[in-house]
C-alpha cells in the first residue's frame, strides 16, 4: 500500500514538474515581441532602430526605394542642392536665398555619415574648413554662417551656434564609423572646434557656443545673442553623443547640457498646444527679436523631430516626451491632419505677420513640417499611423504656385524619412 502511494505520489510531482515547465515555456513564448516592435529599451542600450514605415504597412524594398530616392532628389538629382566643386571640396546651398549656410553644410555632413557617403562628407567638410572656419582671431576655430558661393563673399563673419553643434556631432560620428587615418582625422577636427569654443570667454564679445552660467546653447555666441537662445539649437541627443565621444573633459557638462535642455522645452512648449516659439529666453519664455514677431515658424519645426530623436536615443525624458507628442499631434490633427499650416501664434491661432520665404508671403502645408511633426509618431504612435502615412505620401516637388524648396523642406524631409525607417541612427565606435 504504502509502495503504491509513494509511486502516485512521485508520478504527480512529475506531472506538476512538466506542467511548469509548460507554462514557463509559454509565458517566455507570449512575451517574445514581433521583429521591429521590440521595446528593449532607448536605442543607445538596445541598439534597436523602429522602422516605423514597415510597422505600418510598407514593403521593404519600398522603403529603401523612397530613401534612395529622396537622397538622389537633394544630393544628385536636377534640383539638388548639393554642388561639388573641383576634385575634393562641395557645399550644400539655400537655393532660394542664394546662400550656403553652416546649418545646410553641417545637415549635409550629418546626411552623410549616416548613408555611408564618406566622399560626399569629406568635400563638405573641406569646404567649410577653406571657406568659413575661422583660422585665427577672437573666432578662431568658428565658422561664418552664411557666404555667396558664387562670389565666396561672407554674408557674416559672424557665428550661428546649431552650426557648430552638428558639425561636431557629424565629425564625432565619421570618426567613429571611419576611423582617422583615412585622409582627415576627423576627431581632430572636432576637437579643434570644441577646445577653441572652451577658449572663447567674452574677449572681444566672443563667446562660448553654450552659455556656460545657464548651461544652454545660445542663438549666437556674439555680443547679447550669448544671453538668449533658440528652441530649435536644442538637441540633447547631441550634447549625449558629446558627452560619450568627445572626451574632452567636460563629459559631465555636456550630460548636464542634455537634461537642461529637456527642462527648458518643457517651459517653451506651449501647455496645450505643444508649439514653441522660433527665440526664446533661457526661462523658456518667447523671446522678441527685432526683425521677427513672436510665433511658431521655420525654425520651430526641427523642434519636434529633435525631442523624438532624444527619446528613441536616450529615453530618458519619456513621460513628458509622450506627453508633448500627443499634445503636438493633437493640435495638428484639429487643423487637419492634410492641410495643417505651418506657422501658428503659440496658442494655434494664425499669426498676424507671416515670415516670406522664397519671395512668397504665404501659409502653405509644408513638406518640412509634414516630415518633422511625422517623427513624433516615433514617440507616440497612434493606430492608424496617420502621420506615418501623411509623410510617405508626400512629394518633394514644387507647389502649384510655384514655390519649390528642396533645401529646407528638401533636408528635413529627408530627416524625416531616415527616422522613421530607422536609418538615423548614434554611430558608434567600431570594435575591432
Amino acid at each position: 500500500m504504502r509502495s503504491c502511494l509513494l509511486k502516485q505520489w512521485q508520478k504527480s510531482l512529475w506531472l506538476a514538474l512538466v506542467f511548469l515547465l509548460f507554462s514557463v515555456l509559454i509565458v517566455s513564448a507570449q512575451n517574445k515581441k514581433a521583429p521591429g516592435k521590440k521595446t528593449a529599451g532607448p536605442a543607445f542600450v538596445s541598439g534597436i532602430y523602429r522602422n516605423l514605415f514597415l510597422e505600418s504597412g510598407y514593403a521593404p524594398a519600398d522603403i529603401d526605394k523612397k530613401l534612395a530616392k529622396a537622397y538622389y532628389d537633394i544630393f544628385e538629382g536636377p534640383n539638388r542642392v548639393y554642388f561639388e566643386v573641383g576634385d575634393s571640396m562641395g557645399y550644400v546651398s539655400d537655393l532660394k536665398n542664394h546662400d550656403a549656410r553652416t546649418e545646410g553644410l553641417s545637415y549635409g555632413m550629418m546626411i552623410a555619415v549616416q548613408f555611408n557617403k564618406k566622399g560626399v562628407f569629406d568635400r563638405i567638410w573641406r569646404w567649410s574648413k577653406k571657406y568659413l572656419q575661422h583660422q585665427e582671431g577672437p573666432r578662431e576655430g568658428y565658422f561664418a554662417w552664411s557666404i555667396n558661393p558664387n562670389t565666396m563673399k561672407k554674408n557674416s563673419e559672424g557665428t550661428a551656434s546649431d552650426g557648430e553643434l552638428y558639425y561636431v556631432t557629424s565629425l564625432l560620428f565619421a570618426a567613429n564609423r571611419w576611423g582617422n587615418n583615412t585622409g582627415i582625422d576627423y576627431y581632430a577636427e572636432a576637437r579643434r572646434i570644441l577646445d577653441a569654443m572652451w577658449k572663447k570667454d567674452g574677449t572681444n564679445g566672443i563667446f562660448n557656443i553654450i552659455n556656460t552660467d545657464h548651461k544652454q546653447i545660445t542663438f549666437t555666441p556674439e555680443g547679447n545673442n550669448y544671453t538668449w537662445t533658440d528652441p530649435s539649437y536644442h538637441v540633447p541627443a547631441f550634447f549625449e553623443v558629446w558627452a560619450l565621444y568627445a572626451k574632452d573633459g567636460h563629459e559631465q557638462f555636456y550630460k548636464e547640457c542634455a537634461d537642461t535642455s529637456r527642462a527648458f522645452l518643457h517651459r517653451a512648449c506651449n501647455p496645450v498646444t505643444g508649439l514653441n516659439p522660433d527665440y526664446a529666453d533661457f526661462s523658456g519664455a518667447p523671446h522678441t527679436a527685432r526683425w521677427m514677431a513672436v510665433a511658431f515658424r521655420y525654425d520651430s519645426w526641427r523642434v519636434p523631430m529633435n525631442i523624438a530623436m532624444d527619446y528613441a536615443w536616450f529615453g530618458k525624458d519619456k513621460n513628458w516626451q509622450q506627453d508633448y507628442a500627443n499634445r503636438f499631434q493633437s493640435f495638428l490633427r484639429s487643423k487637419g491632419i492634410d492641410s495643417f499650416e505651418d506657422q501658428f501664434n503659440l496658442d494655434g491661432s494664425k499669426p498676424e505677420s507671416i515670415l516670406q520665404a522664397g519671395g512668397f508671403k504665404k501659409l502653405r502645408h509644408s513638406i518640412g513640417l509634414v516630415a518633422t511633426a511625422a517623427t513624433t509618431e516615433m514617440i507616440n504612435k497612434d493606430k492608424n499611423a496617420a502621420f506615418v502615412h501623411a509623410l510617405w505620401n508626400v512629394k518633394l516637388e514644387p507647389y502649384e504656385d510655384g514655390y519649390f524648396d528642396p533645401y529646407y523642406d528638401g533636408l528635413m524631409y529627408l530627416f524625416g524619412l531616415m527616422h522613421l525607417s530607422g536609418k538615423y541612427q548614434i554611430v558608434k565606435p567600431k570594435i575591432h
